[in-house]
């Protein structure tokens, strides 16, 4: 049975980078339901879209052990994550990571994701790929160069561009 996905999209989210893990989870019959890192279930595409996901973070906090995986959506949110660290929705959102690696579940994302994953204190020891203008951020995992990285249940690309590099070991591991 496939395993359950619970998907992280910051506001505004990279839409590119999303859809590629939303398509290939609905083509491979992978369950996932999408958490607004927001105050309300509609946020933004980085080019403007609105977009209406299923549900918010504050919602998922508590329930992570409905899920097998997080997903960690990217986007311009996080070059103003500084600006509202302090919002409770964000405050939720380091909760759930903390709680899904500390659970040892399969931890997706892209471009600032591992950095993500290194502030809530889950990545150290990992080999992650981070965009390249995040690498400087990394202490306790080693940042690689390369276009993805695979380490344990850590699943990492440097941006949307490179998520195809990993996706088929993704679906792998969720199927």
């Amino acid at each position: 049975m496939a395993k359950k996905v619970a998907v992280l999209a910051v506001n505004p989210v990279n839409g590119f980078g999303l859809f590629q893990y939303l398509e290939a989870f609905f083509e491979n019959g992978i369950s996932y339901k999408v958490f607004a890192v927001a105050e309300t279930k509609e946020i933004k595409s980085n080019s403007g879209l609105t977009i209406i996901v299923d549900d918010v973070i504050a919602n998922l906090k508590g329930h992570e052990d409905e899920y097998d995986a997080l997903v960690f959506g990217c986007g311009d949110a996080i070059p103003t994550f500084s600006e509202h660290a302090g919002a409770p929705y964000n405050q939720d959102m380091m909760t759930v990571i903390k709680t899904f690696g500390d659970k040892g579940k399969i931890m997706i994302g892209h471009c600032a994701a591992g950095m993500m994953f290194e502030f809530a204190g889950i990545a150290e020891g990992k080999r992650i790929a981070v965009h390249p203008l995040a690498k400087a951020a990394i202490q306790k995992a080693t940042a690689s160069d390369e276009k993805s990285e695979v380490d344990g249940n850590f699943y990492t690309a440097q941006t949307e561009n490179t998520i195809w590099t990993m996706m088929d070991k993704i679906l792998e591991s969720l199927k």
